[in-house]
């Protein structure tokens, strides 16, 4: 006869434990401690097995037939079934150590040991931090593209679009990893491509004509704070670096007898060594900056501790102090002032100025072709620069093209 659970409970406790059969070999063992366990008898090839499916009442009854039901038909495909429960438990455990997390984890410490700047792995982290709570411990080759992609959505719920396509393109390399270290069979993430919102390009905010150059180097001129803020504002529209390679400056990155301050690879966005030529005036600015290396290797050392450099918002929070509005000018503007008026100029080879931006030629053998060229032009555009610069400052009128000419011939 069946059991019920009105039986079960009734259930009396004896001195020994004893069985109470329901069907197909399943029955709950009572024991004389009062515990009700799940049990089911079978035998595969003569020999006679036992499975555990559980304690009642965590275990219903309709779940232990569940299990039962299950068990026998593995019986009916010639398997064992408590192998077969083993070789499941085995598979769940390495679908947990192969969760989305974990091999994420193992992909940025991969492309960190690759020379991924400190800012960059910083982003990276950043952005896989979104959906970690919500698929992070999901094995990863059990995740579907619908899953990822109601991920994406709820940031762009949030009028977050380009981060969600950035971290769409960075779940794409996760997964690509994945499937190199056989972990999982597809890229799910390129499988939305399309599917997201391609935000409109965002240009950073930047003074990009020359009255407003002017005026912009006189309100440096008067800036009222710290002296290490005041040269770094001063010497970043001589160099037009990234902020970030100006904050991690390092006295012994500069040769001043020969003029060239050179930042190595593992400073710069494109991991490539960048030299760039010192004008009198970047010459200049750097002897007023107080040097003491037993104090600082840093030329900008944080006020915090001289083993750091400045902040990276000090640039743009010293503009805002300034009365420029994030929208209206930001560190990084510097670059795009100055290639927009050396372009506008006429006189320096585009090739040139994007060798000084330290921009990277897509083309492989073109990058190699002119790896060594233009380095006399920019050192002459650079000290060109640099005087059109204390041109502006001036209030004088914009450099005509026949001034520019001119210029260059005296450098």
């Amino acid at each position: 006869m069946a059991l019920s659970v009105v039986a079960i409970k009734a259930a009396e406790i004896r001195g020994k434990a004893y069985k109470l059969s329901d069907r197909d070999g399943l029955y709950l063992l009572v024991t004389p401690s009062g515990g009700r366990y799940w049990r089911m008898n079978y035998r595969h090839y003569g020999k006679q097995k036992t499975l555990a499916f559980g304690v009642w009442p965590d275990t219903g009854l309709a779940e232990a037939r569940a299990e039962c039901d299950a068990a026998r038909k593995v019986l009916a495909r010639g398997e064992d079934p408590a192998e077969r429960i083993k070789l499941d438990r085995v598979a769940a455990t390495v679908a947990a150590s192969n969760s989305f997390e974990t091999v994420a984890d193992e992909w940025l410490s991969k492309v960190e040991k690759e020379g991924r700047s400190p800012v960059t792995m910083k982003k990276l982290r950043w952005l896989l931090g979104f959906i970690y709570a919500s698929i992070g411990k999901r094995p990863i080759a059990a995740i579907s593209a619908q899953e990822l992609l109601l991920m994406l959505r709820k940031m762009e719920g949030n009028a977050r679009y380009e981060t969600a396509k950035r971290l769409r393109s960075t779940c794409s390399q996760v997964f690509r990893y994945a499937i190199a270290t056989a972990r999982a069979e597809r890229d799910v993430a390129a499988d939305l491509r399309g599917a997201l919102i391609a935000p409109k390009p965002a240009h950073r905010a930047a003074v990009t004509t020359p009255k407003a150059a002017g005026e912009l180097l006189r309100a440096i001129d008067g800036f009222q704070g710290q002296p290490n803020t005041l040269a770094a504002l001063r010497l970043l529209p001589h160099v037009f670096v990234r902020p970030g390679e100006l904050r991690f400056a390092e006295w012994q990155d500069f040769d001043l007898q020969r003029a060239i301050w050179t930042i190595p690879p593992h400073k710069t966005k494109m991991r490539r060594a960048h030299a760039i030529p010192l004008s009198r005036q970047a010459l200049a600015i750097l002897a007023s900056i107080e040097h003491d290396a037993d104090y600082s290797s840093y030329l900008f050392p944080s006020l915090r501790s001289v083993r750091k450099p400045m902040s990276e918002n000090t640039i743009n929070a010293a503009l805002r102090r300034m009365g420029y509005a994030q929208d209206e000018m930001t560190g990084h503007g510097f670059r795009a002032m100055a290639a927009t008026l050396l372009n506008e100029m006429g006189l320096w080879h585009p090739d040139a100025v994007e060798r000084q931006l330290a921009h990277c030629d897509n083309n492989a053998v073109r990058r190699a072709y002119t790896r060594g060229e233009y380095w006399d032009e920019r050192v002459r555009m650079m000290q060109h620069w640099s005087d059109h610069l204390d041109f502006l400052r001036h209030r004088a009128k914009v450099l005509s093209r026949n001034f520019g000419q001119a210029a260059e011939s005296r450098t």
